[in-house]
């Protein structure tokens, strides 16, 4: 697997993301080391400190899947905030924990549920809620 990129987390989801993972069963969704493992390795700032470009809790983001040149266009959400509309993505889903904290231009492979990798890489963030001044939001 390809060397990851450095990712970017502002404090609050941070807190947020572990308090989440802490209520949950262990090995309650697929994916779950692989997140715990995302943000052991991030780049932990305040959240007005978070540039522009990177992918955040609520941030719409355009990007693509390597393997299907398959284009998204979804808001990663918590849990919660998951709805029948189909614009949103979960930070539970494997590619949900993929985008958290990437920056426009950047790619990761993710590892999939039942084997083999996924590449997805970040075309635009569309929407950010620290880039919009909702920084405790």
């Amino acid at each position: 697997m390809n060397t990851k990129p450095e990712i970017i987390i502002s404090s609050l989801d941070a807190d947020r993301l572990y308090a989440l993972m802490e209520s949950l069963p262990a090995n309650s969704f697929a994916g779950e080391k692989e997140l715990e493992a995302e943000l052991g390795r991030a780049n932990i700032v305040e959240p007005h400190e978070v540039p522009s470009t990177v992918v955040t809790m609520n941030s719409t983001v355009n990007f693509i899947v390597e393997s299907t040149q398959e284009e998204f266009t979804l808001t990663l959400v918590y849990p919660k905030d998951i709805d029948t509309t189909g614009d949103k993505i979960s930070i539970l889903a494997p590619i949900g924990s993929a985008l958290l904290g990437l920056s426009q231009g950047e790619e990761i492979e993710w590892p999939k549920p039942g084997g083999g990798v996924l590449k997805v890489k970040i075309k635009e963030v569309t929407y950010q809620p620290e880039r919009a001044g909702m920084l405790y939001r």
